[in-house]
Formats: structure tokens, C-alpha cells, sequence
């Protein structure tokens, strides 16, 4: 049964094989005519060119008696010419494009257009020659029938104007462009001449300006085309700037209104955004009684019967405000307000609940319209603060910048995503009024918002951690409960996408957590994130994020035994790891921990695990080794670590005799001469080494200054624990002996104080410890610090206010960063700490003292006894 399936099986494909095969042969058979006509022999023959031809002669033949295809490669190639032989090419060359462009076709005009603007700017032949032989064929072509084409040309002619004498502009522009700008020329003609003059403005004096093109301008103001009259109204803005503030007052600002009241609407469209970027050549007076009115009547028709200008006047609203500030009446500053306000929130009333079933339907058109109102809104939010005084902004505005922030339109929240930094820059102290919306941008939808906000990201935390710039009290983010998690499901979200530059992005910013959040929230919640990261994601630009944020996360850490796990996860799961993919991503880590740490630190804990990279069975890893070795050795100082130069120089040694791999026993063997050639650092100063040496010795500093404060916070909780325990003790003393006699109790009362006064006397020195590396944690920390030209050569005094348990009052304590300084100048960081041996000692001397004192006091207590009974 078997065979028979198996049969028919071989005998259904077969047939289908064969027909296939029939098919295909009738496919060939129908397209081998088609190919066979693709080029004849002529047309190949036509398209040969000799070989043996120079440059110039293939070019000149080519536009001669080549196709269009040819001649276009030529005109593309002309800056190559200049550059080669300008002289050949202008006599040659240059006439042959100027005969074939009368009937060439579109593309090779675009390709002139941009051939000439590349040789202009490339500067290569002067001035005076291109006018000569360049200039002309520009003016013949900007006439061209396709609007594309003189436009291309047009934007090469007012490119060529910028570099082209006075004289020469006179000549060859300005006087023929009086004929060209009168009613009787084309339509083209005339909306090139608007262009031309508004070009020609910057380049002559007023009075020639006045006198020559002023009255075209007019004209052409006047014009009988809308086209004309709205092109020459966004001139005039360039013309004023050329003719100064007088003349724009008398000549400009009168076709500025008249051309505002036009019956075309993109020519009141013009008028209006030229009015509104002039506002600076105007005095009150014009603005109050010419500019104001204007504005007034174009907000009114706006929502009525002009909705054409409403995109327009959304985008300008912020500088309009803004620029006409001074002259407003406290009644129109309010409706100038209302009016924003309505803007804001155009489109969305139905959403918002204020549908009266009078809405109609919105068609699509309008739809984009009320977004782009919005997202303009959005872009001048910050220009309204200023409009309304930040110190106003929770009762004016802040109803708005909600909406904003929650618009259902992405391009909406993106822009203020992107102005969150400007507003939160103007709120000052006042910035934590807009702590939900950071949040609310935070957990967005759209990576796009959260890569606009992200940018500034850093920048926005810091103000919101201290309260704004120039504000005294602290305003913590322990007041934002949801920050950290709206963190860690915004970075989340970039990794699941395939948005990987944000994710990239992402990593890079949150490097700035140490200085915002506590060390122990970084551990918890992002660090092991970050190695995490390392170990799975796949894209190497934000593995590399990864890993030097988690490097600057390790560089913050104030628990040694969190700092220590993490090192070990390092080393064991990278340096160590079973993919070569992860030992090379730890020695890029091993790049930013010589980057950020000071050089003992990479000495003690990475550089025998990166030397042990050496014997890796893969030979990309051994080769991205031999790269880092110069840095590694860098680390060294002699003679601290002489020991770890010899095993440097014993796994080179290995590597140039073992090595089996060409590629890597290249790179060795180069390597090997750059490490001769490099001198190591001893543990003096030396000048040479003198700036690498301070910036080394500060991060050492600090570094110990770590360890430091956690031993010293470590000795506080002790401390306090003990102090606690006494004093439960006394209390429990006291209430046993509350039925003695009341000199008894006095007694008793008066040592409690005594001991704790002794205790704390005794703890004097290890408090003010304390305080110098808490106040490191607060500002030795900070990016600023880590810069060499601000090493702590300046003293600053600081306080620090620590409560003492057992006592109601406070002691104030000041410092000098001065005291930090010989706690750095040895080379280990044991002898800046106090050891656990003299902590000890010291509370077991602050117990006998203790002791002592109550013994005293119960023999005194018993003589007064006896005396009483005797």
C-alpha cells in the first residue's frame, strides 16, 4: 500500500515539474525579443566613447553629440572641472552648457542650477570671473517656464548676491530689474523681482534703497496678482531691516496696514506675521495705536469669519504678547489670556465635556488644523509664563499645562516634552507645582515624548531637587512617590521597543541619578538593571550606555559591601562569563571604571582579572586586550605596584610566544612597542604627569572619603544604640528608687546629665568626622567636583546640625575642606579611618568614665546617710 501512495506521489510532482519547465520555456521564448532590443548596435556604438579622450575633450563631446543622460553627468561633474583645469573648462566647457540648457530638459537644469551654486561656494575660480562667466547664464534661466527650475536658479542667484560687488549688483541686477518688476512683464517675472529686492535691501545704503527700490516695492505692493502682493509682503520685513527705523515708520508700516485689510487671505496672512517680527522697529506709539488695533481685529476674525490665520496666529501669539507687554491695559493683558486659553484647548470640547450638541461634525481638515493650534500652543507655553509672571503660573496657567501635558495628540505632548525644560527653568522655585506632569511624560505612550523630555532630563531632576536655582529651601523628590517607578517603566518600555537610539539615550541620562535620588534607592531599583542589561540586550551602543552608567552608579555607592557584590558580579559574570560576547563587554566596562575611578582602584580589584583575558580561547577578546594594554599599564605606579608590572610584562611575554592567531600577534607585537615606549607614573608628583596626577589623587580622595562615612555613620548608629540602652537604664534606676528621699533624687537627677555630657564630649572628634563626609556625600559628589580645575584648593565653611539622643537641643558644627586634606595624603585609605580597635577603646574608656562617676556618687549618697542617722 505503501508503494502505490509513494507512486503516485512521484508521478503528481513530475507532471507539475514538466509543466513548470513548459511554462519557463515560454517565458524565454517571449522575453528574448525584449532583451535583443534593449540597445542595438548603433546605439551602442553612439554611447562609445575613446578612451584615450582627456576630461575636457570627453566633456565637450558628450554635450556635443551625446544623449541627455551623458550631458546631465557632465553639468553634475563641472565643480570637478573647476577644481582640476578652470582655465580649459571655462573656455571650453562652460560655452557648450550654456548652448545645450536653452533646450535642455528639467533634470539637467536643476543639476546647472546646483553645479553653479557648488563652484561659487567652493571658491574656485574669483569673484570677478564667475560674474563674468557665470552670472548671465543664471539671469537667462531664471525666467524658465517650470516653477521648480527658477526656483532652483533664483536660489543660486541670491547665493551669488551675497559674494558679488556693489558695482557688479548695480549693473547687472538692480537695472534690469526695473523693467523686470512693471505690470507688463509675467507673473514669474515679477515674483522673482519681489525676491531679488528683498536681497538687494542688505546690500546698498538707505538712501539708494529709498530712491530705487523703494518705489518698486510700492508698485509691486499694489500689484493687480494676490501672488505678487503676498510675496512682497514677506519682503518688507527685509527691506525695513535695510532702510532703518524712520523709513519704516513712514514708507513700510502704511502698506503693512493696508496690505493687513487685503481682500486676499494668505496676503493678510503675510501682513500679519510681518507686523509681528517687526515689532521691534515700532515705538509706543505705533504699537499702541496701529499695531494693537491690527492684532485686535485678527484675533477677533480668527474664530469667526478668518479661520485661515488661526494656525499662523497660534504660532506667533507668544512673541505677540510678549513684544506688545508694555501698552497693555490690565483689561486686554486678561483677554489676550482667555484668548490663549481658548486656543489651548481648541478641538477638544467635546472631550472636555462642553458640547452643547451645536458642534458639528469636524471634518478631517479640521482636525489637523486644531492639532497644529495646540501643538503651537505647546510651543509657546513658555513665552506665556513670562506673559503672566511666573509667580502667577498656578493660577493662570497651570490648568492649561495640564491639558497639555495630557493632550490626546502625540505631537502636542511632544512639544511639551520639549519646552518642559524651559518651563521648569521659569517656575524656579516654584517648580514643584509641575512634579505629576514630569511623571504623567514620563509613563507616555509614545517613545517620542519620552525621547523629547528625556534630553533634558538631568537638568529637569536637579531643579526639582533643589527647589529651582536660586532658591534657599530644599524641595526634595521624596515628595514625588511615583518618580522612581515612572524610571524604571519608562526605560522598560524603550527596551521593549525596537527604538534602540532611546533606549541608548535613556541609559545615558539616568547617569545623573546619584546626585537626585539615595544610593540605596540607585541599588535597588536601577543598578542591577544595568547589568542586567549588559548580559541580555543584544544592541552594543546600549550595552556600552549600560555599563558606564552602572560604573558611575558603583562610583556613588556609600555601602562597601554593596560596592564589593557588585564588583564580584563583574568579574564573574563578565570577565568570566561563558560568551565572549560578555568578556569583551567587560573590558569596555573595565574602560570606564579607569575612566571614572582613580588608579588604585582599578589596581586592587580589576587588573588581575583583565590580565587573565590574556589566555581567552577566543581571539577577538585576546585582540580588544591587546588594544587596552596601554591603558592598563597607565594605572601603574611604581614602586607601589611592581608587583602587578611584572605579571603585566609576564602575560605579554606569554602572548608574544604563544600567540597562534596573526591578527592578534600583530596587534601584540605593536602593542608591545607602544608599551616600551610609555613611561609610568611613580608615587611623586612629576611634572609631566603632574595635571593626571591631581585629577587621580581627588578621585582617590573622594573614594576613601566613601569608606569613610560609612564607617563613621556605622559608629553614629552604634553610638546612638548605646546611648539609648543608658539612658532606658536610668529611667528604669529611677523609677525603682522613687521612693527615697528627695535629696536621693536630686542626686540621681544630676548625674544623668554629667554622664551623657561626658559621653558626648568624648565623641566630639568622631562627629565632626561625620560631618565632613556627610558634607562630601552632598557636594564632594557632584559632577562640578570632578573636574581638575576645581579641586578643593578654596576653603568653604558648612554647617551641619546633628541631634544627640538623650539631649533636647542641637549642636551646630563648621568645617573647612581643608580637613579632608590629611586624610588623602597617604597612599592606602586604612590610616583615614579610625579602626574598630580604637572605637572600642574609646567606648570602653567612655563606660569606666561612666562608671566611675556613679560609684562616686553612691559612696557620697551613703555618707550623707550615715551622717543623718548618727
Amino acid at each position: 500500500m505503501h508503494p502505490i501512495i509513494f507512486f503516485s506521489k512521484m508521478d503528481f510532482s513530475q507532471s507539475n515539474l514538466f509543466g513548470y519547465i513548459e511554462d519557463l520555456q515560454e517565458l524565454t521564448i517571449i522575453e528574448r525579443p525584449v532583451r535583443r532590443s534593449l540597445k542595438t548596435p548603433e546605439e551602442i556604438e553612439r554611447l562609445t566613447v575613446d578612451e584615450e579622450l582627456s576630461d575636457i575633450e570627453r566633456a565637450v563631446y558628450l554635450l556635443s553629440s551625446g544623449q541627455d543622460i551623458q550631458g546631465t553627468s557632465v553639468v553634475a561633474n563641472l565643480p570637478a572641472l573647476m577644481r582640476q583645469n578652470p582655465a580649459e573648462t571655462l573656455r571650453r566647457v562652460l560655452p557648450k552648457i550654456r548652448e545645450v540648457l536653452h533646450v535642455a530638459g528639467v533634470e539637467m537644469q536643476l543639476t546647472a542650477a546646483v553645479s553653479f551654486l557648488t563652484v561659487l561656494q567652493e571658491e574656485s575660480v574669483s569673484i570677478h570671473t564667475y560674474s563674468h562667466s557665470f552670472l548671465h547664464i543664471i539671469l537667462q534661466n531664471l525666467e524658465h517656464r517650470d516653477a521648480g527650475v527658477s526656483n532652483a536658479w533664483l536660489e543660486t542667484l541670491l547665493a551669488v548676491i551675497e559674494a558679488l560687488p556693489k558695482e557688479t549688483i548695480r549693473h547687472e541686477i538692480l537695472n534690469p530689474l526695473v523693467s523686470k518688476a512693471q505690470l507688463s512683464q509675467t507673473l514669474q517675472s515679477r515674483l522673482v523681482s519681489c525676491k531679488i529686492m528683498g536681497k538687494l535691501a542688505n546690500k546698498f545704503e538707505a538712501h539708494i534703497i529709498k530712491r530705487e527700490i523703494l518705489p518698486l516695492v510700492k508698485s509691486l505692493c499694489q500689484d493687480v496678482e494676490y501672488e505678487v502682493r503676498t510675496c512682497m509682503c514677506r519682503q518688507l520685513e527685509h527691506i525695513a531691516k535695510g532702510i532703518g527705523t524712520e523709513l519704516t515708520k513712514t514708507v513700510v508700516l502704511p502698506e503693512l496696514v493696508e496690505l493687513a485689510r487685503d481682500e486676499g487671505s494668505s496676503v493678510r496672512l503675510a501682513a500679519f506675521e510681518t507686523l509681528v517680527n517687526l515689532l521691534d522697529m515700532f515705538d509706543a506709539d505705533d504699537r499702541s495705536q496701529t499695531v494693537l488695533p491690527l492684532v485686535k481685529s485678527f484675533c477677533e476674525k480668527s474664530f469667526k469669519a478668518d479661520e485661515s490665520i488661526l494656525v499662523s496666529l497660534s504660532f506667533h501669539l507668544g512673541k505677540l504678547c510678549n513684544g506688545l507687554y508694555g501698552i497693555f491695559t490690565p483689561e486686554q493683558h486678561l483677554r489676550f489670556l482667555e484668548f490663549y486659553k481658548k486656543l489651548s484647548t481648541l478641538g477638544l470640547q467635546q472631550e472636555n465635556g462642553h458640547n452643547d450638541n451645536q458642534l458639528q461634525l469636524q471634518t478631517l481638515e479640521q482636525e489637523k488644523k486644531y492639532i497644529s493650534v495646540r501643538k503651537n500652543c505647546a510651543y509657546n507655553f513658555p513665552a506665556m509664563i513670562v506673559f503672566v509672571d511666573p509667580k502667577n503660573f498656578h493660577l493662570e496657567l497651570y490648568s492649561i499645562f495640564f491639558c497639555l501635558c495630557h493632550d490626546p495628540e502625540v505631537p502636542v505632548r511632544y512639544t511639551m516634552a520639549i519646552s518642559f525644560y524651559e518651563v521648569a527653568k521659569l517656575l524656579n522655585s516654584g517648580v514643584y507645582t509641575i512634579h505629576k506632569e514630569l511623571v504623567t511624560l514620563l509613563q507616555d505612550e509614545s517613545l517620542e515624548v519620552l525621547d523629547a523630555l528625556v534630553g533634558h532630563l538631568p537638568e529637569i531632576l536637579e531643579l526639582m531637587t533643589n527647589g529651582g536655582e536660586h532658591s534657599g529651601s530644599e524641595s526634595k523628590l521624596l515628595s514625588i512617590p511615583d518618580l522612581i517607578p515612572a524610571l524604571t517603566t519608562a526605560e522598560q518600555r524603550a527596551a521593549t521597543s525596537l527604538k534602540w537610539r532611546t533606549h541608548e539615550k535613556l541609559l545615558q541620562k539616568y547617569a545623573c541619578l546619584p546626585h537626585i535620588i539615595s544610593s540605596d534607592q540607585i541599588y535597588y531599583r536601577f543598578l542591577h538593571r544595568m547589568l542586567t542589561i549588559i548580559l541580555t540586550n543584544n544592541v552594543l551602543p546600549v550595552q556600552k550606555a549600560a555599563a558606564r552608567t552602572l560604573c558611575v552608579y558603583l562610583r556613588y555607592n556609600r555601602k562597601q559591601e554593596q560596592r564589593h557584590e557588585v564588583i564580584q558580579k563583574l568579574i564573574e559574570q563578565l570577565g568570566q562569563g561563558k560568551s565572549y560576547w560578555n568578556r569583551l563587554r567587560f573590558l569596555d566596562t573595565c574602560e570606564f571604571i579607569m575612566e571614572l575611578f582613580s588608579k588604585s582602584f582599578f589596581c586592587k580589584y580589576f587588573f588581575l582579572p583583565v590580565l587573565e583575558l590574556t589566555h581567552d580561547p577566543v581571539a577577538n577578546v585576546r585582540m580588544k586586550l591587546c588594544y587596552l594594554l596601554p591603558k592598563v599599564k597607565s594605572t601603574l605606579k611604581i614602586p607601589t605596584d611592581k608587583h602587578l608590572l611584572q605579571q603585566l610584562e609576564l602575560c605579554i611575554r606569554k602572548l608574544l610566544c604563544q600567540e597562534k592567531d596573526k591578527d592578534v600577534l600583530t596587534i601584540v607585537k605593536r602593542t608591545v612597542l607602544e608599551l616600551d615606549r610609555m613611561e609610568i607614573s611613580v608615587d611623586a608628583f612629576q611634572k609631566r604627569f603632574y595635571e593626571n596626577d591631581l585629577l587621580d589623587q581627588e578621585k582617590e580622595r573622594q573614594e576613601h572619603l566613601l569608606l569613610e562615612m560609612e564607617q563613621l555613620e556605622k559608629e553614629k548608629q552604634q553610638n546612638e544604640g548605646r546611648s539609648t540602652n543608658i539612658n532606658d537604664k536610668m529611667f528604669e534606676k529611677k523609677r525603682r528608687n522613687s521612693k527615697t528621699s528627695s535629696v536621693l533624687a536630686k542626686s540621681i537627677t544630676l548625674s544623668v546629665p554629667g554622664s551623657s555630657s561626658s559621653t558626648s564630649a568624648g565623641k566630639e572628634d568622631k562627629k565632626s568626622k561625620l560631618v565632613r563626609s556627610q558634607s562630601f556625600s552632598t557636594q564632594a559628589l557632584h559632577p562640578k567636583y570632578s573636574n581638575i580645575d576645581k579641586c578643593p584648593n578654596k576653603s568653604s565653611a558648612t554647617g551641619y546640625t546633628s541631634s544627640v539622643s538623650g539631649m533636647g537641643k542641637s549642636c551646630m558644627l563648621s568645617f573647612s575642606d581643608d580637613s579632608f586634606r590629611t586624610h588623602s595624603t597617604g597612599n592606602s585609605g586604612n590610616a583615614a579611618f579610625p579602626s574598630s580597635c580604637s572605637s572600642r577603646n574609646l567606648f570602653n574608656s567612655a563606660d569606666q568614665k561612666n562608671n566611675g562617676n556613679k560609684e562616686s556618687q553612691s559612696r557620697k549618697m551613703s555618707i550623707k546617710n550615715r551622717k543623718s542617722n548618727s
